[in-house]
């Protein structure tokens, strides 16, 4: 009996990501997509890229929502103006890139320009972080679940950095049981829904 040899099926690339640079001027070339930043594996928290990725994402999305001229010179007005509500890890990624009032290098044409044309924000986190590595180091800390978690047991830099978030702090508070009831009070305006799930307050 003959035996039959089988024939390898042919090895078929990954997905393809063809970068739309063209608008600016350069040959648009193909390359493998890459998977996203997210939380690492080992640690569960969110890396510097993801932080960046994310910001940019956002900011993107509300010059379209606000019918904003995709022009360099409106979008680093958007910055500076987005930036001024920007609050921890965020604000410090604007101050990064030279969007705040004192931000020692101003590197903020580097977002500017290519979002004017549409530029992938994955791209522009990428050159970002060869601009200034400290970009990679930002990222965001492990967000609190507000609707279920005891207050009682945090620690109190816990308990400030919830505040802190809100753009709050509590002047005068001493013992932890006054962070706590000033979270308690604020909660209803920064968190509704938390505080409504709530049955404690």
């Amino acid at each position: 009996m003959r035996s039959v040899h089988r024939v390898p099926a042919l090895q078929t690339p990954g997905p393809l990501h063809i970068d739309s640079s063209a608008a600016s001027g350069n040959p648009p070339f193909v390359q493998k997509t890459q998977q996203k930043p997210g939380p690492d594996s080992r640690t569960g928290e969110l890396t510097g890229s993801f932080l960046c990725i994310s910001f940019l994402g956002k900011f993107y999305q509300s010059l379209k929502d606000n019918n904003v001229k995709f022009n360099a010179a409106d979008i680093e007005n958007a910055i500076v103006k987005s930036c001024k509500e920007a609050k921890g890890k965020d604000n410090r990624f604007c101050y990064y890139i030279g969007a705040t009032s004192d931000a020692a290098t101003k590197i903020i044409n580097e977002v500017s320009k290519p979002l004017s044309y549409h530029a992938p924000v994955e791209k522009i986190c990428e050159k970002l972080k060869k601009k200034d590595s400290q970009i990679c180091e930002l990222k965001y800390d492990k967000q609190l679940d507000l609707t279920t978690v005891d207050l009682k047991k945090l620690k109190v830099k816990d308990l400030k950095k919830i505040l802190e978030e809100w753009g709050e702090s509590c002047k005068g508070c001493a013992e932890k049981s006054d962070f706590i009831r000033k979270i308690t009070e604020l909660m209803p305006k920064f968190a509704p829904a938390a505080a409504s799930a709530r049955t404690d307050l």
